[in-house]
């Protein structure tokens, strides 16, 4: 059986980023560099391998930066070019016309809202979603999106990046309920948005990668504001298990979590230890830093 096509991928930058202030009163957290990339181009080469083609940005007031980092930097090229300067860092960051589309979300109604703004653009097609602080590292040519593009087009429907932690740290996700499993893919019975301590059905959470049908957006239209006070995609997906095939595909690679200091700390690190014009240097900075203590 074939499955339409993922061609559509949603973004949503419209967050605040309170957690990184005052970085984040002048630069969106999504432009927060990660060696020298900022995530939101982690997230779009991720799509972008994985054969989406349009580019779908929910943002809000301040994010301007980002629709600007997308589009041509014409000064600098000029400049680059009458020097004789490489501009292979640019790549990536020009996206082709018509393939980055951007939508303001005007009040900050939760992940769910964002999501259904987008409702317009993505029509009646197969959807994905990357949130950009979910830094999602996988192999050479095989990121998290293209590992779940793969599994769905065995399966389709539904699927989520599922990703098992230590089970106290639950509360702060949402939850997958599991039934049978089959190598990598689980079969998801239910979720749960962020469940109290002692009652989380598993330890597979949800990190911030999405593929769903469009059926997802007729739910947000009516969905009421759920954990939080905000209106909830986990709610929205939890309406469609049983109507529609719904699996977890657990995710071969590592995830950072970017929106915390201390994961974005750690995706710097790493990812600089993955360059060899930085490995030797950063280790031995790393050692001389231990060794003190």
């Amino acid at each position: 059986m074939t499955h339409k096509p993922i061609r559509k991928a949603i973004f949503p930058v419209a967050g605040l980023g309170t957690r990184f202030l005052p970085a984040t009163k002048a630069v969106p957290k999504e432009l927060l560099p990660v060696v020298d990339r900022p995530l939101i181009q982690y997230a779009v080469d991720e799509a972008l391998e994985a054969g989406i083609e349009q580019m779908i940005f929910i943002t809000g007031r301040g994010k301007g930066a980002i629709e600007d980092y997308f589009d041509i930097a014409f000064e600098a090229e000029a400049t680059q070019r009458e020097r004789g300067k490489d501009l292979s860092a640019l790549e990536g960051t020009r996206l082709a016309p018509g393939h980055a589309i951007f939508i303001r979300q005007q009040e900050p109604l939760g992940l769910g809202h964002a999501i259904w703004c987008a409702r317009d653009i993505v029509g009646d097609e197969p959807f994905a979603i990357l949130l950009p602080d979910e830094f999602m590292r996988g192999g050479k040519d095989n990121g998290c999106m293209k590992q779940m593009v793969a599994a769905y087009q065995q399966v389709g429907g539904n699927m989520v990046c599922a990703l098992e932690v230590p089970i106290e740290e639950t509360p702060s996700y949402g939850v997958i309920d599991p039934g049978t499993r089959d190598g990598p893919l689980t079969q998801v019975r239910g979720l749960v948005e962020k469940p109290a301590p002692g009652t989380a059905p598993s330890n597979l959470i949800l990190p911030g990668r999405y593929i769903l049908q469009p059926e997802v957006m007729k739910i947000l239209e009516t969905q009421e504001k759920g954990a939080g006070g905000e209106i909830q995609l986990t709610d929205a997906m939890a309406a469609m298990i049983g109507a529609q095939p719904f699996h977890g595909l657990t995710f071969d690679g590592r995830r950072f979590d970017c929106g915390s200091k201390a994961g974005y700390i750690e995706a710097n690190f790493a990812l600089a230890l993955e360059r060899e014009e930085l490995r030797d240097q950063i280790r031995a900075f790393a050692q001389a830093e231990l060794a003190r203590g």
